[in-house]
């Protein structure tokens, strides 16, 4: 697997590994299963995806997952992922999701780590980047607007579920900075 490791300073990114599972299975609430996974996790599930993880890093496919770390031991303060594929992107488009611990919630950790993955991936060529939230998640719709993403309409999935699409031009001045360490 690539080492990649973003950092603000404060926060830092680097791929899920097999030791998250515990941490990421003790971090998970109601919030986080209702918005982000859609059920309680496992883990045997949870085995599974870090390693389904791993796999997209070494092969270069259409996911990056990264475990986001905070205070001074790096302590797993939760997740977020691109997706260079997925329903309902526009070449040149990645999709951005996130998912914090309770503990972690409220203190800009989430706007953050947005923020470094919007760097790397314009990095790695991407234009945009798209946060899709179901209306009534008005914590998520909270970091897309303080991360600098602005309403782009919404969508129907395939499912029914209806997103609020919040974009942003990864093009624009200030997002190519330096974030690899």
């Amino acid at each position: 697997m690539r080492e990649v490791e973003l950092s603000d300073g404060v926060i830092t990114l680097s791929p899920l590994r097999p030791a998250d599972a515990e941490a990421h299975l003790a971090g998970e609430d109601e919030q986080l299963v209702r918005w982000l996974s859609g059920g309680p996790g496992t883990r045997e599930g949870v085995d599974a995806y870090i390693r389904h993880c791993e796999e997209q890093w070494a092969t270069a496919g259409p996911l990056r997952a990264f475990g986001v770390r905070a205070g001074a031991d790096g302590t797993l303060a939760g997740t977020i992922d691109l997706r260079f594929a997925a329903e309902g992107l526009t070449r040149g488009q990645v999709n951005v999701a996130y998912g914090l611990y309770p503990a972690w919630r409220g203190r800009g950790v989430a706007t953050r780590a947005v923020l470094l993955v919007c760097r790397y991936a314009a990095g790695v060529g991407s234009k945009e980047a798209v946060i899709q939230v179901e209306p009534e998640n008005a914590a998520s719709m909270a970091v897309a607007r303080r991360a600098g993403f602005t309403p782009g309409g919404q969508r129907f999935t395939e499912d029914g579920t209806l997103l609020d699409r919040y974009v942003r031009d990864l093009r624009a001045s200030g997002v190519n900075g330096p974030a690899t360490t």
